[in-house]
């Protein structure tokens, strides 16, 4: 970082927390919120966005040549009439990183002078192109451009420790995207009575990157076709350089008909298996020797002291109406050998039994008894371990959350299964963007171990705070010669950071 530029950081540091700090009191009387004299004019030359952070991402993109992978696997024009594939895939990507939730809102960025600027974009297409692009695709078209991510994907993780290539944790669930639509083709009624699509997402755990998503009809189960996928990210992962690969999956993806093959090609499973009659019949006939009581680590640990708690206002209300409450009074783990029906080989079964207390009021009704069982070909974790690292999947669900709600990747604003499993992929890099960005910061140098904390904030943020912090920069545009300037007329905590990534995309990747 210039010297010049981190002095101005400093200085805006520091002006900033004088502001905010407690003992600070406004000059007048009266609110806080004080209207100055206002005044409106319009600039003749100087041209402004909110989006500064923009330019690093396509600085990143650069780097990465993903524009260029994308254009070589991914043949949807015959002409380029003016605009490539990946003029295509990356302005519905931006979309979402400056605030967009759908397409029609690229509408405003395409009539937006100095976003084009910093783009060095002449023009952007508008929606309705961009939804005429997406119904170009078939599924073998989407394959191609998934792969085109995924093989920048793996230039990303080229770059990172060898620690990061221990193993590779592959995590596969099912969600529900609704849609309002009645002509949507493949749209159909899900499990909860819900229309629209169910899609897949295939994910690696340790960085919270979606490797593969495949839109299916609404009324399809939540692990169909999941196999296939768990054994092209597996490749995927093994080409990229990890030693072990592990599956995990809930219930749904016990996938037992594919647990020899797995297990033969020594990759590690752990999926939760339904609490069929046999599997509850077996825990039942265990000794009570065989149980052992599962201790959970508490949350978090208090740094400072421990706060007194505040009244639990819901408990109260579920004791005074005797509304029906299930309190969980202990755990207990044991393990036995199970062969499933479609298995020729025998796994290990990981049983969790819960004793639960059903309540109304202050009045105990009766002990109730749950099993959930665990299938593993993990022979070196313990069965507490098990159950924990099952547990641990459910990292995915905010994932999906992100990916639904953050990025809005599955809006589905097209009108067939396949031009929304498109978007849904073209969106989704939006994403990725985001988690690529964290694991490229340059962690090395005199503060390392600073810089590891701010790399690991950066990989948890959720999309929103991502985007506030690194992209929503008020900058002012300037070309001058043959560079484009962003004066950046802002500041936050993290704009350190991004300077410091800004810089170290300038430099080649490692190969």
């Amino acid at each position: 970082m210039k010297t010049r530029v981190a002095k101005i950081i400093r200085q805006r540091k520091k002006k900033i927390a004088a502001r905010i700090d407690r003992n600070t009191y406004p000059t007048h009387h009266g609110p806080v919120l004080n209207t100055p004299n206002i005044e409106y004019d319009l600039s003749e030359r100087d041209r402004g966005m909110a989006y500064g952070g923009i330019g690093l991402i396509q600085k990143m993109v650069k780097q990465l040549e993903l524009e260029q992978i994308i254009n070589q696997s991914v043949h949807v024009f015959k002409i380029h009439n003016p605009y490539y594939e990946s003029d295509h895939v990356l302005n519905i990507a931006y979309n979402l990183l400056c605030q967009g939730e759908c397409l029609e809102d690229i509408e405003r960025l395409r009539n937006d002078e100095a976003y084009l600027d910093a783009l060095g974009a002449v023009r952007i297409p508008d929606p309705t192109t961009e939804g005429d692009f997406c119904r170009r695709f078939d599924a073998e078209q989407i394959h191609c451009l998934q792969d085109a991510i995924n093989q920048a994907r793996t230039r990303v993780w080229q770059q990172q420790d060898p620690a990061f290539f221990e193993q590779a944790i592959i995590d596969g669930d099912g969600t529900i995207a609704p849609t309002t639509g009645e002509c949507k083709q493949g749209m159909d009624m899900s499990y909860k009575g819900i229309w629209g699509y169910h899609p897949l997402v295939i994910s690696l755990a340790n960085t919270q990157e979606p490797l593969f998503l495949v839109n299916r009809s609404g009324n399809q189960t939540s692990s169909s076709g999941a196999a296939a996928y768990y054994n092209q990210a597996a490749a995927l992962c093994q080409q990229a350089g990890f030693r072990s690969i592990r599956f995990r999956g809930d219930t749904d993806f016990s996938q037992t008909a594919y647990l020899d093959d797995w297990d033969t090609h020594k990759i590690l499973f752990n999926f939760g298996i339904a609490a069929m009659p046999n599997l509850v019949e077996k825990a039942e006939a265990l000794a009570e020797t065989a149980w052992e009581r599962l201790e959970r680590k508490a949350k978090y640990t208090v740094k400072t002291q421990t706060r007194e708690k505040p009244l639990n206002v819901k408990a109260q209300i579920i004791k005074a109406r005797e509304y029906k409450n299930l309190k969980l009074q202990c755990e207990h783990v044991a393990e036995f050998d199970y062969r499933p029906t479609l298995c020729r080989k025998t796994y290990r079964m990981v049983v969790l039994r819960k004793n639960i207390s059903v309540k109304k009021g202050d009045q105990v009704l009766f002990d109730e008894i749950r099993y959930f069982f665990y299938i593993t070909n993990d022979r070196q974790m313990s069965a507490e371990e098990i159950v924990f690292d099952a547990n641990q999947r459910c990292h995915q669900e905010n994932l999906l959350e992100q990916l639904k709600n953050g990025a809005h990747s599955m809006r589905m604003p097209v009108d067939t299964l396949e031009s929304n499993w498109a978007y849904m992929v073209m969106a989704s890099l939006a994403w990725s963007l985001k988690s690529w960005l964290g694991l490229l910061l340059p962690t090395g140098g005199r503060w390392a171990s600073r810089r590891i904390k701010e790399k690991s904030a950066v990989m948890r943020m959720e999309f929103k705070q991502f985007c506030h912090y690194f992209i929503h920069l008020p900058c002012q545009i300037i070309q001058s010669g043959r560079r484009v300037v962003y004066r950046i007329l802002g500041w936050n905590k993290y704009l350190p950071v991004l300077l410091r990534a800004f810089e170290s995309f300038g430099r080649p990747l490692r190969c």
